[in-house]
């Protein structure tokens, strides 16, 4: 489940209008959010749950099950992304749109943006496409990419090589004098016994 987190001290309608809209537009990737209150005439998602509050342990687990995390530009948000190895999109708040006294977040994402896991995005469509490349990554990578067992074709080559084709192996091996199930063990000897 995607992590949004905004920090603990003020609402950032435009981050979670934007999460709130790319979660309309991909139903499959679930999201949970970390808002704080947004007050009457705050923005309130609609695509995705969301709560005011999460206790530090919560806070913390739900940063490491999520296979991305999208944040302000908050340093608490990043030094956790960073100590789980959670990949993260940070969104600063921007003092022109009066969503912080300054600009300091801007300074944040010019700081960390070149670090490895982190990305940053200042816009709602730069968001959008940043959210659905880590999506598609964190799916393919929720797939085996190599499976548990062996290709047929190597065993069957295997076994051919070490007992011959498999449609002859039962009376090749009973020709031969030797017992199958003894040659998968540590030594193969003829099935007399010897």
């Amino acid at each position: 489940m995607i992590f949004l987190t905004l920090g603990t001290h003020q609402p950032f309608d435009r981050l979670v209008e934007a999460v709130d809209e790319w979660a309309a537009a991909n139903p499959a990737a679930a999201v949970f959010g970390q808002i704080p209150e947004p007050g009457q005439d705050g923005y309130r998602p609609r695509h995705f749950e969301w709560a005011a509050h999460l206790g530090p342990h919560e806070y913390r687990r739900r940063f490491r099950e999520a296979p991305f995390a999208v944040a302000h530009a908050g340093m608490g948000s990043i030094i956790t992304a960073l100590s789980v190895s959670t990949p993260l999109v940070i969104f600063p708040r921007r003092a022109a749109l009066l969503e912080q006294r300054n600009d300091h977040q801007l300074a944040t994402v010019e700081r960390f943006s070149d670090k490895p896991g982190i990305t940053a995005a200042f816009e709602a469509a730069d968001l959008h496409e940043v959210m659905t490349r880590l999506s598609i990554r964190a799916a393919s990578a929720a797939e085996p990419t190599i499976s548990p067992f062996a290709d047929a074709r190597l065993t069957d080559a295997l076994h051919g090589a070490i007992v011959g084709p498999r449609s002859r192996r039962r009376d090749a091996g009973v020709a031969r004098g030797w017992s199958l199930p003894r040659l998968a063990g540590r030594e193969a000897s003829p099935a007399s016994g010897r």
